[in-house]
């Protein structure tokens, strides 16, 4: 949604070299659902708009049947369940996944944590139904969270395999879906496309410019509804990706409260609700998903200065006075033209 104050700002990514121009004259587009939400792919090129759906989904299929809560017997629900003291062998992407969420984990004190799961079922966002009478109990809070601790999955990255330390319940929601992004566009890119922008969900990855030379523009997201402080901000995307991690996108409301989604694993609470958003610019859409929730987590403040240490181009968006506010980090403000 673009303010109406006026013009959106420009966001431009530096490139390493310039794009080259796609060898087709127009942009074809996919579309479909997978993983609860929907996902389009548009690209230029020669390819069978068929066999491309094919492709795509094969790839949507593969991140389901391997990191989905919601599949009985997905590789992550399997894990889950597996006793105490075996090693599971796991699929390379599933592996590729897990090894990047304790690489984020361990670079933000855990407040990014694949092993949330027990946190999350809790509170109602994961495959059982959510609370009907407000946040959960002290007494299934507590229990809940010492169940959780990144620490205590250990990875065999050379076997294939991960070590079930006994109850660890990994949920990985706030990262499959951007791997999932990684995964159709090195597709696109092993077939020989140049030219591609893939949305799923909201995260985007981008490649290479259109056939008039403009590249692929996307509008940063805002919360709906409120009310933004400046006017809105479009990206360039070549080489890049895009990913939001959002309070607006699943909460329940309780005594006038919103409850978000995004959970704490150090609290087991959801973040502040001042906190609206925190939108990450990254070449991997995994990784940009995982730091948006792992800065949403770490909140504007301590977020900031994650961002500034590490070079992460981050927009936290902030509720003051009943308007959204704008904090960026070095990283992505240098981007803004």
């Amino acid at each position: 949604m673009h303010s109406q104050r006026g013009m959106p700002r420009v966001l431009i990514p530096a490139l390493r070299a310039a794009p080259e121009l796609p060898s087709g004259s127009q942009v074809q587009v996919l579309t479909g659902t997978s993983m609860g939400t929907t996902w389009s792919v548009r690209w230029v090129g020669t390819a069978s708009p068929e066999d491309l759906r094919a492709g795509i989904q094969g790839r949507l299929d593969t991140v389901v049947a391997q990191m989905s809560s919601w599949e009985p017997e997905s590789h992550l629900s399997r894990f889950n369940r597996a006793a105490a003291g075996t090693w599971q062998e796991l699929p390379a992407e599933f592996m590729t996944v897990l090894d990047c969420a304790l690489a984020v984990a361990a670079e933000t004190g855990g407040a990014f944590d694949p092993s949330i799961g027990p946190l999350t079922d809790l509170w109602g966002f994961g495959p059982r139904p959510g609370p009907t009478e407000g946040p959960p109990m002290a007494a299934l809070l507590l229990p809940a969270q010492a169940g959780v601790g990144w620490q205590r999955l250990r990875l065999d990255l050379q076997g294939g395999r991960a070590l079930q330390p006994g109850g660890l319940h990994l949920d990985l929601s706030g990262i499959a879906k951007g791997y999932a992004v990684d995964l159709v566009a090195e597709h696109l890119a092993a077939l020989g496309i140049r030219s591609f922008l893939v949305e799923i969900g909201g995260e985007l990855r981008g490649h290479g410019v259109k056939p008039d030379g403009t590249p692929w523009w996307v509008e940063l997201e805002m919360p709906p509804g409120e009310e933004a402080g400046q006017d809105g901000i479009i990206a360039a995307l070549h080489e890049m990706a895009i990913a939001t991690s959002g309070d607006y996108r699943r909460f329940f409301r309780h005594a006038g409260r919103r409850y978000s989604h995004t959970l704490d694993p150090r609290t087991g609470w959801p973040v502040a609700e001042s906190l609206a958003s925190v939108t990450v610019l990254h070449p991997s859409c995994m990784r940009a998903d995982a730091l948006a929730t792992a800065l949403s987590v770490l909140g504007t403040e301590a977020g900031l200065d994650h961002a500034r240490q590490h070079d992460i181009a981050a927009l936290f968006l902030t509720r003051e006075n009943g308007r959204l506010r704008e904090h960026m980090s070095p990283a992505f403000a240098a981007m803004l033209d």
